[in-house]
């Protein structure tokens, strides 16, 4: 089933020079840190979205067996569907397994936790 997930609001620049400072071992992450960065909060508004937070919940209640059912479940096409799941995916909220010839997609993030500071605003 899903998780929680710890989502942050960071600039690009602070985003990586906090990757480097990992890289080079002057920064360990805390344990409930974020694990989902976006730039803005509008950048979050739109990957969250009630569109994107309902078609989440129709794959959790109805679990399709292919992004086709997902589609007839949805009424949203294909190629839209496709787009959406993908980046999802590149930010850890769902996985696309591949069974046979289709994708099936799978929810991990059920509930999300923002966090941000104002310092970040000045980045």
């Amino acid at each position: 089933m899903g998780k929680r997930v710890y989502v942050g609001i960071m600039s690009k620049e602070a985003y990586q020079e906090r990757t480097m400072a990992i890289a080079r071992g002057e920064y360990v992450p805390r344990e409930h840190e974020p694990k989902i960065w976006f730039e803005s909060l509008q950048s979050m508004a739109q990957i969250l979205s009630n569109e994107n937070r309902e078609l989440l919940k129709v794959i959790l209640e109805k679990k399709p067996k292919s992004l086709a059912e997902l589609e007839a479940m949805t009424g949203r096409k294909k190629p839209n569907l496709s787009r959406t799941l993908k980046t999802l995916e590149r930010y850890g909220i769902v996985k696309l397994h591949k069974e046979k010839n289709r994708t099936v997609p799978e929810v991990l993030a059920t509930e999300f936790r923002v966090e941000f500071g104002l310092d970040e605003l000045a980045a």
